[in-house]
């Protein structure tokens, strides 16, 4: 489905300057709106939601549906007297990269004694809506928050190690385990609870600027989820329920082992049996939470790489057939139109555009891969088509600036000089801004890092490196009325503003005459 043209920022809500250690949906977001409209921006990109495992990655959660608990702002759940205010006096101060470890340390207690306060004394509307929310969830909701507070009391060990009827899912253990653990499965649903109806507000505040949320959904699930333990018959696992083949890339020039990523495959003749139902049910969710969804690795629908799980590297892997046009068509005929795009980075073949050009998706061009041998200037401008979404970089790629200064071959530079010619010697991100922005792509997507001028002290995420990636966080004084007016400008004189709402275009008059002022 062809996206108006459009411009919009990728900024993972973790890095946001809120109060406790990590970017939330409290006040910083809301501001961070403000900041979309005055820049004349329609399109805030994120990544996936849901609650973090190992490495604190977005793409390694523990659900394809719940939401992480560190996204919930406590100073919205004080204002609504879930807890008081004098209780957040401990939270950092600071805005610094998030220390996941001291955040889950100080923020987590504080979050199941405001959800202690409300079971207690919440008010009779709210008790309404968390039961209204029950009802409605209780699909994924149940078995959810029986899985994370079973993590907890096994001390983080994976699922399939835990007492053997709890792993297997036999009825009476699960039955003992839900009433043992009653109280703490209603902790665990009303933060679910406050995290959905914050991002619901927050959403609902883009929506009348104008603003649609990118949403991010990863193709595989990890192993240690709830959607593996509740659905083992799905993936490929063997009598022990250990994974008997796993997710990865075959070897390359990046890596002469290929990169193994250990997420279990599915099955997919069983799910296409029963019509993809729980794929479903996953799309079905991600597009009631957000209004466009990216969907990553779209390459694993056309073939997928099928590592022998006994094997620590992806070399001896092979290609296997993915589900390819006959998902989407069940996904179309149960959803309607697929606001969705491709990413179709990395080794893509024939075979793999051939789909996403039947299934009429807009792919990822992204100017930093653009510079090297002639087979990348499938990346630059000039090779671009309407029906696509152009990047300066995303979460994976150094921040343009750090790139420049450190990432980039001395043939890539001739490159970028060669293609902008002097002007490339300046400011090397608003270079390639302006190069997205006035190209062909229908919606073009900025990091906040390359708005910002930041070098590889701001980068999102190293793929090869295990520690220290998603952490980034801007600081509040980072954004400001010249910031704005100066992408203002550029999202109007490329035409990417001729869809913004009434209020995004009074929002837009009101920052061009502070900006004057």
């Amino acid at each position: 489905m062809p996206f108006q043209r459009s411009s919009g920022i990728l900024l993972h809500p973790t890095s946001l300057p809120s109060r406790g250690g990590i970017g939330d949906f409290g006040p910083a977001a809301h501001d961070f709106i403000g900041f979309l409209v005055k820049a004349r921006q329609s399109s805030w990109q994120i990544l996936p939601l849901g609650p973090t495992g190992a490495g604190n990655s977005p793409y390694s959660s523990t659900s394809a549906f719940a939401g992480n608990p560190l996204l919930v702002s406590l100073e919205r759940l004080a204002e609504r007297g879930w807890i008081s205010p004098e209780r957040l006096k401990g939270l950092p101060q600071s805005i610094s990269a998030v220390d996941f470890e001291q955040t889950r340390a100080v923020k987590l207690p504080l979050l199941s004694a405001a959800a202690e306060n409300f079971l207690r004394q919440g008010s009779s509307s709210a008790q309404q809506r968390f039961s209204n929310f029950q009802q409605a969830n209780r699909w994924w909701l149940d078995d959810y928050v029986l899985f994370e507070v079973l993590r907890q009391k096994y001390k983080g060990a994976t699922w399939n190690s835990w007492e053997r009827g709890l792993a297997r899912r036999e009825r009476s253990s699960l039955q003992n385990a839900r009433a043992e653990l009653a109280h703490e499965l209603e902790i665990a649903s009303v933060i679910q609870f406050a995290f959905f109806e914050q991002w619901r507000a927050l959403r609902e505040t883009c929506h009348r600027q104008g603003i649609r949320i990118v949403g991010d959904v990863a193709i595989f699930v990890s192993y240690d989820s709830a959607d593996v333990w509740c659905n083992p018959e799905l993936f490929y696992l063997d009598s022990n329920l250990r994974p008997t083949v796993v997710a990865g890339v075959p070897p390359d020039a990046f890596s002469e082992t290929g990169q193994r990523w250990g997420n279990p495959l599915y099955r997919w003749d069983l799910l296409r049996s029963r019509g993809y139902e729980w794929w479903v049910a996953r799309m079905r969710w991600a597009l009631s939470q957000c209004d466009i969804v990216r969907i990553d690795h779209f390459r694993g629908f056309e073939k997928y790489w099928e590592i022998p799980a006994s094997d620590p590297t992806a070399i001896n892997g092979r290609w296997q057939p993915g589900p390819g046009d006959d998902l989407f068509h069940a996904l179309r005929s149960a959803l309607g139109d697929l606001p969705l795009i491709a990413e179709d980075l990395g080794y893509i073949t024939p075979e793999v555009h051939a789909l996403r050009d039947r299934l009429q998706l807009p792919g990822m061009r992204v100017l930093q891969f653009g510079f090297g041998n002639r087979g990348a200037h499938f990346y630059l401008p000039h090779r671009f088509h309407a029906n696509s979404v152009v990047y300066t970089g995303t979460h994976d790629n150094d921040t343009t600036l750090g790139w420049w200064r450190s990432g980039a071959s001395d043939v890539e530079r001739a490159a970028v000089k060669a293609y902008f010619g002097p002007k490339a010697d300046g400011e090397i991100h608003w270079t390639l801004i302006h190069a997205a922005a006035s190209s062909v792509a229908n919606l073009c997507i900025v990091p906040l890092q390359d708005v910002l001028g930041l070098g590889s002290e701001a980068r999102m995420n190293t793929p090869s490196r295990s520690d220290g990636n998603w952490n980034w966080r801007y600081q509040p004084d980072a954004l400001n009325s010249n910031l704005a007016q100066r992408l203002a400008a550029l999202t109007s004189i490329t035409d990417r503003d001729a869809g913004l709402s009434a209020a995004n275009q009074q929002s837009y008059r009101e920052a061009g005459e502070e900006f004057a002022a």
